[in-house]
C-alpha cells in the first residue's frame, strides 16, 4: 500500500481529488492512503507560514520551522524501513516524467509538500534528503497543482487500481518515446470527418499495424 502524505497551505484543495476519479478509487480499493497536512497547524501561536527573505527581495518565502515540525510529525509515526521519498513542487525542480510516476507507485510512501511565493528556506534541502520536480518550465501560484498531478500519475499505476491491459497500452507504457495511436468511437462520420476504413474493417492483423504506425508517428512528431 502506499501511503501518500501532502504538506499544504490550502488543504482543502485536495479534497475532490482524493474523493473523486481513480485516486478515490484507489482509496476505497485499499491499495493507497492519502493524508493531508495543514502547514498552518505547524506554527507557533500567532507566527506566519512565510516571511521576507534575508538579503532583501520580494516576494515570501516558506519558513523552514512549521515545514521541519509537520515532517517530523510524519516520520515519526512511519517505519524507519520503509521505501520513501520527499518531493518538493519547485518550478525549477527536474521536469517530472513517467518513469518518476512508475517509480513513485513502487514506494510505501511519498511525502509531498507543496511549494508556494518565492520558494521554501534552502535549510529544507540541507535537513531532510527532498527532491524538487515540476510540472514544466513555467510558474504556478502554488505547488498544489503539481502535487495532485504527481499524485494521480503514480495512483493509476498501482496493480488494482485500473485494468493492466488499459494500463499498459497507454503512452509512455513502453517508455518515453513510445505514446498511444489515435482513438475513434461513434459515429462512424461527424461532420464530414469520417473514422479511418481500416478501423471499421474488422481485420483485427492491419488494425494492429495501423495502430502501431500511427503511434510511430506521434512519437516522432513530438520528438521533432
Amino acid at each position: 500500500m502506499l501511503h501518500v502524505d501532502v504538506i499544504s497551505l490550502f488543504p482543502e484543495m485536495f479534497a475532490p481529488v482524493i474523493g473523486l476519479s481513480i485516486v478515490g478509487r484507489a482509496i476505497e480499493r485499499g491499495l493507497i492512503g492519502v493524508r493531508v497536512h495543514d502547514l498552518l497547524e505547524g506554527l507557533e501561536p500567532g507566527a506566519r507560514a512565510d516571511e521576507r527573505p534575508y538579503g532583501g527581495g520580494p516576494g515570501m518565502v516558506l519558513r523552514i520551522e512549521p515545514l521541519a515540525r509537520t515532517l517530523d510529525g510524519i516520520l515519526a509515526d512511519a517505519p524507519a524501513d520503509e521505501r520513501r521519498r520527499i518531493v518538493l513542487t519547485a518550478a525549477a525542480g527536474r521536469p517530472f516524467g513517467q518513469p518518476d510516476a512508475a517509480a513513485f507507485a513502487e514506494l510505501d510512501r511519498l511525502i509531498l509538500i507543496c511549494g508556494h511565493y518565492e520558494g521554501v528556506d534552502e535549510r529544507l534541502a540541507a535537513l531532510y534528503p527532498v527532491e524538487e520536480f515540476s510540472l514544466g518550465p513555467f510558474v504556478l501560484t502554488g505547488g498544489e497543482i503539481a502535487a495532485m498531478a504527481f499524485l494521480d500519475a503514480a495512483a493509476r499505476l498501482i496493480d488494482g487500481v485500473i485494468a493492466a491491459d488499459s494500463r499498459d497500452a497507454e503512452s509512455f507504457a513502453g517508455g518515453t518515446d513510445t505514446v498511444d495511436h489515435p482513438a475513434f468511437t461513434r459515429p462512424p462520420v461527424f461532420r464530414g470527418v469520417a473514422v479511418p476504413d481500416v478501423l471499421l474493417s474488422g481485420d483485427h492483423a492491419k488494425i494492429a499495424e495501423w495502430r502501431r504506425q500511427r503511434s510511430r508517428d506521434r512519437a516522432a512528431a513530438r520528438r521533432g
